[in-house]
């Protein structure tokens, strides 16, 4: 309570005022949106900006920057059209609310998993690791076509009709896509306030010290990745259900990189920042393809990733604050 009341009012007015107005914005965007841009440019943000919020968690309070977040989705996403109902490979045809649930556990398990690999490592030994296991899990679906159905994948991955409610129309996936991005946000967000939390920032900062004051730190690394799959875990299945298909694709490379290149581009330290990089790329995605083509689109994004990282080191909200504080420093020049 004394800290907030050590908050000028202003402040803490505005530090209240913003999140609020702009959960009310992305709550009536489709009241003023077309379907195109409520499912493919609002939904795919959502869901994009889900997984590198998973990324997020994991590099900005864990240091441990990994390309594996992509290939955990993608594993919930496989699970959940391999456990329910969809076209090609195997479907057990569970009910939604046990195949959901399941594609989400095993997610968790299989990033704590990577979490133990990689727990001992830093640096670009930790995107060594987290990309071998990306590799694998992708040459594992592309060759298996028994289960996975090889490159074709697996089709006809739909939501399920629930409470009444067809959330396979535009409106109804994007709120659902939206509820699950604001649970993640608020998450992310709070955990960097808890006992848990800041340790895991303090291991960032200095892993030896924060060891020998007692803490494990493999433990901790661990348990982050296995909340940061949770959330990956999530997003895959709204990716699954989006697309309506998972393919070897959906675990490529490329698709790993682009978690990274959107969790950067918007700012790696701020929740935020993962749902602003998701806007641009999408964006980028949706529009520029069309004007420059599928390779120099590559060469946009390169291009865009590298001016972030030379001028800003948290990405877009970096830049946003920095010319907040030189528009308030040229502000009080005019005004002395």
């Amino acid at each position: 309570m004394d800290t907030i009341r050590s908050i000028p009012a202003a402040s803490w007015q505005r530090t209240a005022l913003a999140p609020g107005l702009l959960l009310a914005a992305l709550a009536i965007y489709p009241m003023f949106a077309n379907d195109f841009f409520i499912l493919q440019i609002g939904g795919q943000t959502l869901i994009i900006g889900l997984i590198a919020l998973s990324l997020m968690l994991l590099a900005g309070y864990g240091g441990m920057v990994t390309l594996s977040q992509m290939t955990v989705a993608g594993i919930s996403a496989y699970l959940v059209a391999l456990l329910g109902d969809s076209h090609g490979g195997v479907s057990l045809g569970w009910p939604w609310w046990l195949a959901i649930p399941a594609a989400i556990l095993v997610a968790v398990i299989v990033a704590a998993f990577i979490g133990a690999l990689s727990a001992n490592t830093e640096g670009i030994y930790t995107i060594m690791i987290t990309l071998a296991v990306g590799v694998a899990v992708f040459y594992l679906v592309l060759q298996n076509r028994t289960i996975f159905n090889g490159f074709q994948g697996l089709s006809h991955v739909r939501p399920p009709m629930v409470f009444g409610v067809d959330w396979r129309s535009p409106s109804a996936f994007y709120y659902l896509t939206l509820a699950c991005a604001v649970a993640g946000y608020y998450f992310v967000w709070r955990l960097r306030r808890t006992t848990f939390g800041l340790a895991l920032q303090g291991i960032r900062d200095n892993p030896r010290r924060m060891s020998a004051l007692g803490y494990d730190v493999n433990r901790h690394r661990i348990a982050a990745h296995a909340m940061a799959g949770a959330i990956a875990g999530v997003g895959g299945v709204l990716l699954a259900w989006y697309n309506t298909f998972v393919s070897p694709a959906t675990v490529g490379v490329d698709a790993m990189i682009n978690v990274l290149l959107v969790a950067v581009i918007g700012g790696i330290r701020s929740p935020l920042g993962a749902f602003l990089g998701a806007a641009v790329f999408v964006l980028l995605q949706s529009f520029a393809i069309d004007l420059i083509g599928s390779q120099r689109f590559r060469l946009l994004i390169g291009l865009i990733f590298l001016s972030t990282v030379l001028f800003s080191q948290d990405g877009l909200l970096g830049l946003w604050a920095h010319c907040r504080r030189w528009w308030g420093m040229a502000t009080d020049r005019r005004h002395s």
